[in-house]
């Protein structure tokens, strides 16, 4: 089988090939610039430069290709016209499958970056090729780079209140979709994938644990977080986005529950503490 993995040299597209390699499949890494995963072309793996603004190479690139993964993109307010072309480049290929990152809840979900996956996930209700929907939950490495000022200041700061988020490892998810891309009966389907429930500040515990030092979780309001974060850096516009994506993990809008996720994978998913530790290492 062979499956298409647009964006491939980003981190989650990279963890898919390999993941994609372990169950046997041959995947082709889709990439703006073949450079990038020049490592993974030495290996073997196929290379076929396409951008989500080009159709035309967009349907080179899914030639003779069985299934594709479309791997959401980051060009934030592109991202619908972006997606669409890569849905478009499918139909026109004939896959039999077509999976897309998207995020949970995403029919009711008001968050900042919940829009563009809403209005592509528009899009896929009216293609002609059958469609999976991965509504990916956060991922423990978002937390990362927080982790050094955390355990240096002993306080994990946010705008969660009580809310709890459904984390798992970025290469839980890529396992999860190469599960999906190589087995049959998942289109048509929308997995709601989220792994450990967490608040915040059992997330600062997880800091202590991984650590061996105390950290404890201030709750900030979301402007003052906001504010906080562009103080330390972060650009306002991301900032913000940051600060929004706390608010609905207060009101709940992340706490997956369904178990999608460790059913795909045959296994619990990685706790937190886990990835924090081999960060910190």
């Amino acid at each position: 089988m062979t499956v298409a993995v647009t964006g491939a040299s980003g981190q989650l597209g990279r963890l898919t090939i390999e993941a994609l390699l372990r169950e046997g499949a041959t995947p082709v890494a889709v990439v703006r610039d073949a450079s990038k995963v020049a490592d993974l072309a030495e290996r073997g793996v196929e290379v076929r430069e396409a951008g989500y603004d080009d159709p035309a190479a967009l349907d080179r690139a899914f030639a003779g290709v069985d299934r594709v993964l479309l791997v959401s993109g980051n060009e934030f307010g592109s991202r619908v016209a972006q997606h669409t072309n890569v849905i478009r480049a499918a139909e026109r290929a004939g896959v039999e499958l077509l999976a897309y990152t998207s995020i949970p809840n995403v029919d009711r979900n008001e968050l900042i970056l919940a829009q563009e996956h809403r209005g592509t996930e528009a899009v896929l209700d009216q293609a002609s090729v059958p469609v999976v929907r991965l509504r990916n939950d956060w991922y423990w490495e978002n937390y990362l780079s927080a982790l050094p000022a955390a355990v240096e200041s002993g306080v994990l700061y946010g705008a969660a209140g009580q809310g709890r988020v459904a984390g798992a490892a970025r290469a839980d998810y890529a396992e999860a979709a190469a599960k999906v891309l190589t087995t049959d009966g998942h289109g048509g389907r929308a997995y709601e994938l989220g792994g450990q429930r967490h608040t915040y500040a059992e997330l600062a515990q997880a800091i202590s644990e991984a650590s061996g030092k105390p950290v404890r979780y201030q709750d900030l309001p979301q402007a003052d977080y906001a504010a906080a974060l562009a103080s330390n850096g972060v650009p306002a516009e991301y900032a913000a986005v940051l600060a929004d994506a706390d608010a609905g993990i207060a009101q709940g809008i992340l706490d997956v529950d369904s178990g999608d996720l460790e059913k795909l994978l045959g296994r619990p998913a990685t706790p937190a503490v886990e990835v924090f530790r081999a960060a910190l290492n």
